[in-house]
């Protein structure tokens, strides 16, 4: 909750494919680079050993295996991906694409060819001496470590990759988190805003600079820019909700010379992302049970197997154990247990309500999350359980099942 949106960005980088597989070419051409500078730290013994005529066949296999594996390991990669996205949902691909094990393999093997075609290039071109290619072929021995390590994980991690149970763990891991950091701090550090808030009195409206989804708030450095001024604000949007440009994302009370620049602490996108939007996951989740319904791929075990992810999410969540608001001057829209069932259980159950073993197993979790201690989330539960058996009742044409569904309930 506490990141800026600095550190936001950094991360994004960090989870991006091409910037780690961009990282590890940069370690790799800078290790073959200053591998003269260790000559002074080679023993003479050593470069009838471990010269060049021991290194150079090293680096030739490795320049000719690296780019054929990697270019597999992408096609592989991008297969699996387009599958998850086909089978899952299309929010599917993005998640798969920070999985930081895909994108450490990956820059294993490109950082081992570009290492091997640029030593391969400075010998030939005499920027090595007998010593340096020694020490070239201590760093060929730990680029195989690596590259043998990177197998390993690779092939594991192709046991699972794209398929709908590590797409389903992916998600709900993804779900998860923010869902516990939201409800920790339930108004990101500010102050709760009651559903039935008014806009201030005087207040002037911070319009939003470009439309998409509201994707990050900087809570630091917005609560420092209205303290200059004493000024205060309340939040129109909270994070996940897509705006258009122009549309107020709060209202201002007090006087701020730069709106543009209180407005920058906002990050819009054309994607959704889940940095502070508990809800997105759970929407996720959803999308691929309500796919799992469709008549093109009817696979019922599925849509049961997300009820049961969705149920096991928000039984652990506890909004009780808030921690007090650090940003006093910002009024921030709190997330509602409604908003958390109706995502998670609402197109679910219209897509189901036809299939008795989806439906019920829907009504069986709601009544076990009626028993939450979080009393909005009980109250919502029940209510969306009521909901289901209203649509079961319409939607089962058999009044054995309806009968087994009133025992369930």
């Amino acid at each position: 909750m506490k990141r800026s949106k600095p550190l936001l960005m950094v991360r994004r980088v960090a989870r991006n494919l091409a910037a780690r597989v961009l990282f590890g070419a940069l370690v790799a051409l800078a290790t073959a680079s200053l591998a003269p500078l260790f000559d002074p730290l080679i023993p003479e013994e050593w470069q009838d050993r471990f010269g060049s005529d021991a290194v150079m066949p090293l680096l030739n296999i490795l320049a000719t295996t690296m780019l054929t594996v990697t270019t597999f390991s992408l096609s592989v990669m991008v297969q699996a991906f387009q599958t998850a996205a086909s089978q899952a949902t299309p929010r599917a691909y993005r998640l798969h694409l920070s999985d930081t094990t895909t994108q450490t393999v990956l820059a294993t093997f490109t950082g081992a060819f570009l290492f091997s075609l640029t030593a391969i290039v400075m010998f030939r071109a005499g920027f090595y001496s007998e010593s340096a290619a020694v020490v070239v072929f201590f760093f060929t021995i730990l680029a195989i470590a690596a590259i043998v390590l990177a197998i390993l994980r690779w092939i594991d991690h192709l046991s699972s990759l794209g398929s709908m149970d590590d797409t389903l763990s992916k998600v709900e891991e993804r779900a998860r988190e923010p869902l516990r950091r939201i409800l920790s701090q339930p108004a990101l550090g500010g102050v709760p805003l009651s559903p039935d808030a008014e806009i201030p009195s005087g207040a002037t409206a911070l319009p939003a600079p470009s439309g998409g989804y509201l994707q990050f708030i900087d809570m630091n450095a917005l609560s420092d820019a209205l303290a200059k001024t004493g000024a205060s604000i309340t939040l129109a949007r909270a994070p996940g909700e897509h705006v258009l440009k122009g549309t107020p994302l709060g209202w201002v009370l007090g006087e701020i010379e730069d709106m543009a620049a209180l407005a920058k602490t906002f990050t819009l996108g054309e994607i959704r992302t889940n940095e502070q939007d508990a809800r997105f996951g759970i929407v996720v989740l959803n999308e691929i049970a309500v796919r799992a319904l469709s008549p093109g791929i009817n696979d019922p075990g599925t849509a049961i197997d997300v009820l049961h992810r969705l149920s096991r999410i928000l039984s652990e969540a506890d909004p009780t154990r808030s921690i007090p608001a650090e940003f006093p001057r910002i009024e921030v829209p709190v997330l509602r247990a409604g908003d958390l069932i109706e995502d998670g259980f609402a197109a679910l159950i219209r897509a189901g309500a036809g299939h008795p073993e989806v439906v019920g197993v829907a009504v069986s979790e709601l009544a076990q999350l009626e028993q939450s201690e979080w009393d909005e989330l009980a109250s919502a539960a029940r209510s969306m359980r009521g909901y289901a058996l209203r649509h079961a009742k319409h939607a089962l044409e058999i009044s054995d099942d309806r009968r087994d569904l009133a025992r369930r309930s």
